[in-house]
């Protein structure tokens, strides 16, 4: 990658701190079930963890959204859950009902699984590097390539409820019940997920996002937002940045709150502040330095809605960043009734001359 290509992607130029008008654009699940050419692939594929090992699927997927809308950055199609699969975990993904995994409820399951330095993880991680591989060179070259993993908290939920729950009832008992061998899990997943990001970022990742997606449920104790979210994060930031200089790097932490969300660069090391859609955007910018970049924040409801609630939603965001760096965005993952006819309506709203 040559300097002028990479100087020509517009969601790097924001995360230097650049603001740029009209902001560049992308969506959480941008590549997904919405997209009628995706669901032509994904029966193809069979199931959901053969769609995201696939190279030649996922590479297919993660460009369709490319292709039909243009937005400024492609990401990765995978998932979270890859990880705990590589480390030995058994997960599998129910049609209609999402990601089920055997619940690991205590320290036989943690001691069956891999330990951080095993090579059978990235051996069964290798086709997602491929996949990177292949979009780097198949993208258009001002396109920014996105990696992703989930944070230690949200993946280790997962992990011991076996599946997603409102609450995080289990995985937050266990907290309580066993709290050295949370802290053991969280680390081993903080040592895995480095190298799992230095690696997409070897492949030819431009920038990688870090998923907290259930940062508004966490265990009880004194600040539980560091102890078990930003500080295992700002421990993975910190050595991917050991082995990848001035990587580029974007931590989500949905469902933190106003002063959660104000905290996330100042405490992980990240370089952009994902906000979901319950913030007031516009209070989050006045408690950041100008400098400070955010992504995101568009009800994926009023995607769904469409009309002028959608065009006013888009001006607000704009009025609320404007002269500011900021990525268009979701405030979560865009889902599959969105109407395709509303995500063209949010661009053109987005990208009309003003």
């Amino acid at each position: 990658m040559g300097q002028s290509e990479c100087a020509d992607r517009a969601v790097l130029r924001v995360l230097s701190g650049e603001a740029l008008s009209p902001p560049p654009a992308w969506m959480m699940r941008q590549a997904g079930r919405y997209l009628p050419e995706y669901r032509e692939v994904r029966a193809q594929a069979g199931s959901f963890l053969d769609l995201c090992y696939s190279p030649d699927f996922a590479t297919e997927v993660t460009l369709q959204p490319i292709r039909r809308f243009g937005f400024e950055a492609a990401i990765l199609f995978s998932d979270i859950l890859v990880v705990p699969h590589a480390l030995g975990q058994d997960v599998r993904f129910v049609e209609g009902e999402g990601p089920r995994l055997d619940p690991l409820s205590g320290r036989v399951e943690f001691e069956a699984l891999r330990r951080h330095d095993d090579p059978a993880i990235f051996a069964r991680l290798a086709p997602v590097f491929e996949t990177v591989r292949r979009l780097r060179r198949e993208l258009p070259a001002q396109t920014t390539l996105l990696g992703f993993c989930g944070a230690p908290w949200t993946v280790a939920s997962y992990m011991i409820g076996g599946r997603g729950t409102s609450d995080l009832a289990p995985a937050r008992a266990f907290a309580q019940q066993d709290p050295g061998l949370l802290d053991a899990l969280i680390d081993r997943l903080v040592k895995v997920q480095t190298a799992y990001l230095v690696r997409q970022l070897q492949a030819g990742a431009d920038a990688v996002q870090i998923f907290e997606s259930h940062a508004g449920s966490l265990p009880d104790g004194p600040d539980p937002l560091a102890r078990f979210s930003f500080a295992p994060i700002s421990r993975m930031i910190e050595g991917v940045r050991a082995q990848v200089p001035g990587a580029r790097i974007i931590v989500f932490a949905r469902g933190s709150g106003l002063d959660g969300h104000a905290r996330v660069a100042e405490e992980t090391g990240a370089d952009a502040v994902g906000v979901d859609w319950a913030v007031d955007l516009g209070a989050l910018r006045r408690r950041l330095p100008e400098s400070a970049v955010t992504q995101g924040n568009l009800h994926p409801d009023t995607l769904i809605e469409g009309g002028p609630a959608l065009d006013r939603a888009v001006d607000s965001i704009l009025e609320a960043t404007h002269g500011l760096p900021h990525i268009f965005n979701l405030g979560h993952g865009i889902t599959p009734q969105t109407p395709v006819a509303h995500v063209e309506q949010m661009l053109a709203r987005l990208r009309r001359p003003r």
